[in-house]
């Protein structure tokens, strides 16, 4: 595993770097592949922020938490990553359900909400990630590891860009966009 610390708003510290290594060494026993690890320990006002960031076989698990201690950051925002990668093993060593073959047929189109007079929504927080192909699958595993409600990737099969998503009714929805005719 390749470990990077980086420390925001506090003095760089051996001793949180080494427990930080130590405690995640821990996910080896779950980590077959080598993965990258980027751990953010940051202060802020009177709390002690630890952001965990795995990268394994295309898939990120990612872990936050905000204590007044350090050290407590650290180990909750790993537990909160290890329970993810736990899962996408015990995911993996299970067999796709009919459910999925099922949502792979199906495809969604994304309700359109009514305008509202009120001024639009404002970009708050952006993230950047790269965009790989994989299965979809695949994707549906990696939005549930993330915890998100939706989830952008390329799709292997066509090369397509593709938009996946929860539905209010617990379904998969599935958006295609066409990036060159066919």
């Amino acid at each position: 595993m390749q470990i990077s610390v980086t420390f925001r708003n506090m003095e760089p510290s051996d001793a949180l770097k080494n427990y930080a290594a130590e405690k995640i060494s821990r996910l080896k026993k779950y980590v077959s592949r080598p993965a990258d690890v980027h751990v953010v320990l940051a202060k802020q006002k009177y709390q002690s922020r630890a952001e965990i960031k795995i990268s394994h076989s295309g898939l990120i698990m990612k872990g936050e938490e905000k204590t007044e201690d350090m050290y407590s950051s650290i180990d909750l925002a790993l537990d909160k990553v290890e329970r993810q990668v736990r899962k996408h093993k015990d995911k993996r060593r299970e067999h796709r359900t009919a459910q999925h073959a099922e949502i792979k047929a199906r495809h969604a189109v994304i309700d359109r909400e009514e305008e509202t007079e009120q001024p639009g929504p404002r970009v708050v927080h952006s993230d950047e990630f790269s965009v790989k192909p994989m299965s979809v699958d695949e994707a549906i595993d990696q939005m549930d590891l993330l915890n998100n409600d939706f989830f952008i990737f390329i799709n292997a099969s066509t090369q397509d860009v593709n938009f996946i998503y929860k539905q209010r009714d617990g379904n998969i929805g599935l958006v295609e966009a066409k990036t060159h005719p066919k």
